[in-house]
């Protein structure tokens, strides 16, 4: 079996995780199992320096706000603000004080300095202005849409003023009230003020797209780029505080949901913009469903992957990420009776190997799933070898 295994895996660049494929897809997505390991986001910088080189990507999207990652992309393109803000407002989660994220930001700086603006390369963050305790508040976006609009169409056209936005918004903290995850009495979600801004940002946007011709004879693409995606966020986020304020059963599957689509109707205008490098977790880029066992029993729905991969079909690639050990969180040496001993097994280190002849060499049953005794480390799903593209195996993190 290690023999049979070793065939097939190649050291990790782009040109072999290229070959596993066949064509360059408008979305490649790269995942990892966990977050916050710089060895892995030293890797995606690798790749996707590789992937802009030899084969015309120029966009990077990764898992943080993409109101704020609109920070990070005005700085790379057009050098706006210093390193130091966009480092330190450009980023959610927190990912902005990681090396890695800071050196993958000078690097496209540095490469867009003296190019044309055709020639530029584009960030993106793709994830809702979300936090798994709570969203922020819509403001933001629909002020933002509304803005652009006012300052294009005829004010008669508008279904309101920004006055009644903000006197409908109210105060922001309503919106991020911490406690409304987990009681959804203290969601403003289902007032009667959240269903008005829910028929206001429906109409904002419809009126968006009504104009599209003149707002694009009238202005940049990037402009109108910026307003779809205030729009698609107001919407996205006007919709999660919805179920937010939910009693049901499905509640939990509702926002998990919501926030996967909000991902994915991301993704999909990156790739209308051309060839896109995705990272994020395997989660939320995998094409199977997604599962979690939750405090009221387990929770299924679609993920972005799942999602961007049933529309865009061959155009999108997933190549998952496992890993040996993470001995700093108490991961330790995989079990060999599982698919990451065997790889752990293998001399290339980090390693990609072909998903689909991984599943052939496996046979049937397939080895069980690696358990880990760390809840921050998602272990390989052997069953899903079939819907993945390509596997990237990297044996040791190093301690911080």
């Amino acid at each position: 079996m290690a023999e049979r295994i070793q065939d097939i895996a190649r050291p990790l660049d782009a040109a072999a995780v290229m070959r596993l494929l066949p064509a360059p897809p408008r979305l490649l997505a790269l995942g990892e199992p966990t977050h916050g390991e710089d060895t892995l986001l030293d890797l995606r910088n690798d790749v996707f320096g590789q992937l802009v080189e030899r084969h015309g990507y120029r966009t990077i999207a990764i898992e943080s706000d993409c109101l704020r990652g609109l920070i990070v992309d005005d700085y790379v393109t057009w050098g706006t603000g210093t390193l130091d803000e966009v480092m330190a407002h450009g980023f959610s989660h927190p990912w902005g004080p990681s090396a890695p994220n800071r050196e993958l930001v000078r690097r496209m700086r540095a490469y867009n300095e003296d190019r044309p603006a055709h020639e530029r390369l584009r960030f993106a963050g793709f994830d809702g202005p979300l936090e798994i305790t709570g969203a922020a508040s819509p403001r933001q976006a629909l002020t933002a849409l509304h803005g652009y609009l006012s300052a294009q169409v005829d004010a008669d056209l508008l279904p309101c003023t920004a006055g009644t936005l903000d006197r409908l918004l109210g105060a922001d903290d309503r919106w991020t009230e911490p406690e409304a995850m987990t009681d959804p009495a203290r969601s403003v979600g289902r007032s009667a003020g959240a269903g008005e801004l829910r028929t206001l940002a429906a109409d904002l946007v419809s009126l968006l797209d009504e104009q599209t011709p003149h707002l694009l004879a009238a202005g940049s693409r990037d402009a109108w780029d910026r307003a779809r995606l205030h729009g698609r966020t107001a919407t996205g986020l006007l919709t999660y505080h919805y179920w937010m304020a939910d009693t049901s059963p499905a509640r939990m599957a509702r926002l998990l949901g919501v926030r996967d689509r909000m991902m994915a109707d991301n993704l999909l205008a990156l790739a209308g913009r051309g060839p896109t490098l995705v990272h994020a977790h395997n989660a939320h880029l995998q094409r199977e469903k997604s599962s979690m066992r939750m405090w009221q029993g387990p929770v299924e729905w679609w993920s972005a992957g799942a999602l961007v991969g049933a529309r865009l079909g061959g155009e999108y690639a997933f190549v998952a990420t496992a890993l040996g050990t993470i001995r700093h969180q108490g991961v330790d040496a995989p079990p060999p009776d599982t698919v990451e001993g065997l790889l752990y097994a293998l001399e290339q280190d980090p390693c990609v190997v072909d998903a689909g002849r991984l599943a052939e060499a496996l046979g049937d049953p397939r080895p069980a799933p690696r358990v880990s005794p760390w809840f921050g480390y998602a272990p390989l799903d052997p069953g899903h070898l079939d819907s993945v593209d390509g596997l990237v195996f990297v044996k040791d993190m190093p301690r911080p």
